[in-house]
């Protein structure tokens, strides 16, 4: 056989199209897909960044609660208060490490509770996830504008005046973030892993210089009675009324925030490099010690220094420490500068995590048909743009409610993140449990009952102290969201069996005694001379060309036009339509001529299309429309035929010229 050159249409590409691939690059193909994958620190830098940013916000949060109640004491409760933070920390590491390396598929906690509990209680996982990834897009990025504008209050001597641009500078970073994921992952990645890195500096010279001046006795104290400061309560009035142990709960459920992002690892396992499962185990130790160090370190310098939030949230308990620490001179204004930047670009791009996590995560349950399909459909640079598109559009919204208040954000927080926390470590239980011949399994099972059973009174703990402030939406939230996705899974699975239900063909001929097409014409016009040539290659028993008279001078036009044009073959004929419902009119037609159940109609609809934007703004899209009306007719098929008219005034002004 000859070989033929390959012959490749002229199709142009649309005006949309073609600016997305200015704005986002080529379109990779998705052969490259193994290529768009992360090495251990480049997997760090990207996944950690939610996890370890928490550490700028999370000392805070619980001092934020307790200050206002025992006053000066809230620093030395902070220290046992951090340490059941710690302890937290280390039963889910031990329980995300055992995730991991046996569920090195993408997906988390949903994955893990899908193959141990089932799909429907799964959703429990996949709504708390969603609601999680939300959150830290708003959380993150607003917090990351509390760390510039407090550079702004202490390197600025209080200057304030760009505190009213947070939402719009959060908005534009959540939008840029946006942009980097929509690039592909591997060009997020690079772009988002340096920051990380940053912090982990920046963290580490507070640390070392704070020690330093420790030992010397050089450590100032901060202003406890600075204009804008949390008001402080004193010892005895808390622990007179009882306050203590509500007080010290809802610190720790606001400490709880600290560790949210532990689990991004685990939902993104197919985004490291092969062997998947062992580089995720190592990159989410090496995580946790690093969280567990900088979360340890502020606390014991807030202990000392006595740093204590301020009411607007700014400056934040963090950048007072570099303030404290590094001092008022050049060297320490040049110090602070860099933890301020440092920080806000870890928690920029620790907002960028969700990005990563969220569109995976939604990819799976979509495959489970418990979110739309197209969530499951890889975009132009190979990056799920469904689901990136949709975290960005409800963070937003977020922002723009809560005005980008971190405190008011937190109170939707934990409650999304402990209980993916403990449908993981639950579920991992109930797999070890089922696995009698499992090493270790004794050990396996009682680390996870245990992180289970913890992360589920946080999530009480949370419902309970922070119902009011915010909590009660997430609680009402979590129900709506399950039966929500249920909802869409039993609708599939309705659509399945229905169009499953083929009956035993004894001939795949039709059955009908005769076959009909109309053709339902407009204009007199090229796209109508293609339907005609199209009706009669269909080799139907008759054709039709019917005008639904809505315009009775017009319809006489276009019958004299049709009439004296040359090499018709198919008269036209003129329907009435004196309501001018012309829907309505084509369906009664169709449906008289099949109701003898042995007629079987065509309907061909010329369709016009016009490039944009002035095309569908000029020309109304009649056919699509009239095409759904019909479909559900009996025995009636209908077929839109398009006929591209900007191609063809193109090809007439290249020929005039």
């Amino acid at each position: 056989m000859a070989d033929h050159p390959e012959v490749v249409p002229d199709v142009p590409d649309r005006l949309a199209y073609r600016v997305k691939c200015r704005l986002l690059g080529r379109p990779l193909v998705t052969q490259e897909l193994a290529h768009e994958t992360l090495s251990n620190p480049l997997a760090l830098g990207v996944l950690a960044s939610d996890c370890i940013s928490s550490t700028a916000y999370g000392s805070e949060e619980m001092l934020r609660i307790l200050v206002p109640v025992v006053g000066v004491a809230a620093f030395t409760l902070l220290m046992p208060v951090t340490g059941a933070i710690l302890l937290v920390l280390l039963l889910l590491t031990l329980s995300y490490r055992d995730v991991v390396s046996v569920y090195t598929r993408a997906g988390g906690s949903y994955v893990v509770a899908r193959e141990n509990f089932g799909p429907r209680i799964a959703q429990i996982a996949a709504v708390a996830l969603l609601v999680d990834y939300i959150v830290t897009v708003a959380v993150q990025t607003a917090a990351g504008t509390d760390a510039l504008i407090s550079l702004a209050h202490l390197a600025g001597n209080g200057y304030t005046g760009i505190d009213h641009l947070k939402v719009p500078i959060t908005v534009g970073v959540v939008v840029l973030l946006m942009y980097g994921n929509l690039r592909g992952l591997r060009e997020a990645g690079r772009a988002f892993a340096a920051p990380a890195y940053l912090f982990m500096i920046a963290v580490a010279l507070i640390l070392l210089i704070g020690l330093v001046r420790a030992l010397t006795g050089g450590l100032p104290h901060a202003d406890l009675h600075a204009s804008g400061v949390v008001p402080l309560g004193t010892a005895g009035h808390g622990w007179l009324y009882g306050a203590s142990l509500f007080m010290v709960l809802r610190a720790f459920a606001n400490g709880g925030s600290s560790l949210t992002g532990l689990e991004a690892i685990s939902n993104s396992v197919s985004a490291f490099r092969k062997p998947q499962g062992p580089n995720a185990r190592r990159t989410l130790t090496v995580m946790s010690c690093i969280l567990g160090v900088m979360v340890l370190g502020v606390s014991t310098l807030a202990h000392f220094t006595h740093a204590v939030p301020y009411q607007d949230g700014n400056p934040t308990v963090i950048a007072q420490e570099a303030h404290l620490v590094f001092g008022d001179g050049w060297l320490g204004t040049a110090g602070l500068v860099y933890v301020q930047l440092a920080t806000a670009l870890i928690l920029y791009t620790g907002a960028n995590t969700p990005f990563t996590g969220f569109p995976f995560l939604a990819s799976f349950v979509a495959e489970d048909r418990f979110l739309p399909r197209q969530l499951t459909r890889r975009g132009h640079r190979l990056a799920f743009s469904g689901g990136i598109i949709s975290l960005t559009v409800v963070s937003l919204a977020l922002l723009i409610v809560t005005r980008g208040s971190v405190d008011k954000l937190v109170a939707l927080y934990a409650i999304g993140v402990f209980t993916g926390f403990t449908m993981a470590a639950a579920g991992m239980t109930a797999h070890y449990w089922r696995r009698p011949g499992e090493s270790h399994r004794h050990w396996k099972v009682g680390v996870n009952l245990v992180a289970a059973v913890v992360s589920a009174l946080v999530v009480i703990i949370f419902a309970i102290t922070k119902f009011t402030e915010g909590a009660w939406l997430v609680v009402v939230i979590f129900p709506l969201g399950v039966w929500a996705l249920i909802r869409i899974n039993r609708q599939y699975r309705e659509e399945e069996e229905a169009l499953g239900n083929v009956p035993a063909l004894t001939t795949d001929r039709p059955h009908w005694r005769r076959h009909l097409v109309y053709i339902l014409v407009d204009y007199l016009d090229l796209a109508t001379v293609k339907a005609l040539q199209y009706a009669h290659e269909l080799r139907p028993d008759d054709v039709r060309a019917l005008h639904f008279v809505i315009d009775a001078e017009r319809a006489r036009r276009l019958a004299a036009k049709w009439d004296a044009t040359p090499g018709t073959t198919v008269p036209l004929e003129l329907v009435d339509c004196p309501d001018r419902r012309l829907r309505h009119a084509v369906a009664g037609l169709a449906a008289r001529t099949t109701a003898d159940g042995e007629t079987a109609l065509t309907l061909l609809i010329p369709r016009r299309t016009y490039s944009p934007p002035l095309g569908p703004l000029l020309h109304p899209d009649s056919g699509n429309e009239m095409a759904k009306a019909l479909e559900q007719l009996p025995n009636v098929a209908v077929t839109v035929l398009p006929f591209d008219v900007t191609r063809e005034v193109e090809r007439l002004r290249s020929v005039n010229e």
